[in-house]
């Protein structure tokens, strides 16, 4: 079921087994997480120069706004203190550093009136971050970088936390998508041609659950959850950031979300990082989680 819990005081434990029932928690910014914006708000300002970054859609070419995307988003991915910043904020919330993993921060975008919404800054589908390969144990970390609005956040879709939706994760392996597809998101400007799992049947949208942080603000919600990204027509490019973490010990135990619809191949969990040391998870860890996941047949 997913319900919005604003602030709760819970020890990590409690936090990750309300996620894993479809809770959605919403924390408000803290040192450490305005930290990591005003860390993520020095790259975007370097990119767009004297443009007002959540205004520059309006003023460049498309082309060029795709080519500013693609050379700042892999500069925050890879920046040494964008890794650090995010060990920081699991401390502060008190995750145990030896046992969390978290994949690395990505920078996300969403344009405006259609400008842009494939590729680089792809427009999200209804979808669940399941049916891509990730564990079931997955948490997500949404984080906007400057002030967001209703019009430019994100919709949860609550009917679906245990309900089934047709979809096309079946044809979706993680590592043939990494090999074909990952590299190639800042070529698709006009349109996006690559196969993603997407629902293959009508997705009702409403009841909708659309949750607005403020600036540095947290939102973390299980990677099970059905979720899209809202038709932007705020009049302003959203910049925001997201993680993921697992716990070793949900990990291994499979202590997790429901799976009801992902039939997906492959994991993800190679890219988690130990967030003590940044560590990959271990080899014999991630060899368990091969192979398709057990979801009930569609009839």
């Amino acid at each position: 079921m997913t319900t919005v819990y604003s602030n709760p005081q819970m020890d990590d434990e409690t936090r990750r087994t309300e996620l894993y029932r479809g809770r959605v928690l919403v924390f408000p910014a803290s040192p450490a997480s305005r930290a990591l914006i005003e860390h993520a708000g020095v790259l975007v300002a370097e990119a767009f120069g004297d443009l007002d970054p959540e205004l520059a859609q309006f003023v460049m070419p498309v082309e060029e706004f795709a080519g500013v995307l693609a050379d700042l988003k892999p500069k925050f991915i890879h920046h040494p203190t964008s890794k650090s910043l995010i060990r920081d904020l699991l401390a502060e919330f008190d995750c145990d550093l030896d046992k969390t993993y978290f994949d690395v921060p990505r920078m996300r975008t969403s344009t405006s009136n259609d400008y842009l919404s494939t590729g680089i800054s792809y427009a999200f589908h209804p979808h669940r971050d399941t049916w891509y390969s990730a564990p079931f144990c997955q948490l997500n970390w949404w984080i906007p970088i400057f002030p967001v609005l209703p019009q430019n956040v994100m919709a949860f879709h609550p009917r679906y936390w245990d309900n089934p939706v047709r979809n096309g994760s079946r044809r979706y392996n993680y590592y043939e998508w990494n090999r074909t597809s990952r590299a190639t998101a800042a070529q698709h400007i006009k349109t996006d041609t690559r196969d993603q799992p997407k629902p293959e049947e009508p997705i009702e949208l409403e009841p909708q659950v659309r949750v607005v942080p403020e600036a540095g603000g947290v939102m973390l919600f299980s990677g099970n959850q059905l979720h899209s990204t809202v038709p932007n027509d705020s009049g302003r490019t959203r910049f925001s950031i997201d993680f993921r973490t697992v716990h070793l010990d949900d990990v291994v135990s499979r202590t997790e979300a429901p799976n009801v619809d992902s039939e997906c191949t492959g994991t993800s969990l190679r890219d988690f990082l130990r967030a003590r040391d940044f560590e990959r998870i271990a080899e014999d860890v991630a060899l368990t989680y091969e192979g398709k996941q057990p979801a009930p047949a569609f009839t």
